[in-house]
């Protein structure tokens, strides 16, 4: 695990926050596409197609059953790591969404005063 300081990062609090929910999904298509070994997620919205790569979905899932799955956790957070070569096992990227230290209260303040509240549906 790492730290994340308790802070968003500088850019956070001015990004804009789009909540989507089930009914704004149009599609999902999660497809190894020829010639290639990992897995994309597609993810079709009224306003943008958003694809993700299987490291970033696998991080997704692993943060969604570390607090779903436990019997008191109510929020976890994800961070990019740069590891060198040699630090990771063989077949994963430098690249990796890695779990941090910030306590739950500290996410939850975090993320209700400076994003959730601004957060806007998406269109449908």
């Amino acid at each position: 695990m790492v730290s994340s300081g308790g802070e968003l990062s500088s850019t956070a609090s001015t990004k804009r926050v789009v909540r989507y929910g089930n009914c704004d999904v149009e599609r999902v298509v999660a497809i190894v596409p020829r010639g290639h070994r990992h897995l994309r997620l597609v993810l079709e919205f009224p306003d943008q197609v958003v694809v993700l790569s299987e490291a970033t979905v696998a991080a997704i899932v692993r943060a969604y059953v570390s607090v779903v799955a436990h019997p008191a956790r109510s929020s976890a957070e994800l961070v990019l790591k740069r590891f060198e070569r040699g630090e990771v096992k063989p077949g994963y990227a430098e690249c990796q969404l890695v779990e941090t230290t910030t306590p739950e209260e500290e996410l939850q303040r975090l993320w209700r005063d400076a994003v959730l509240k601004r957060e806007t549906c998406g269109e449908s």
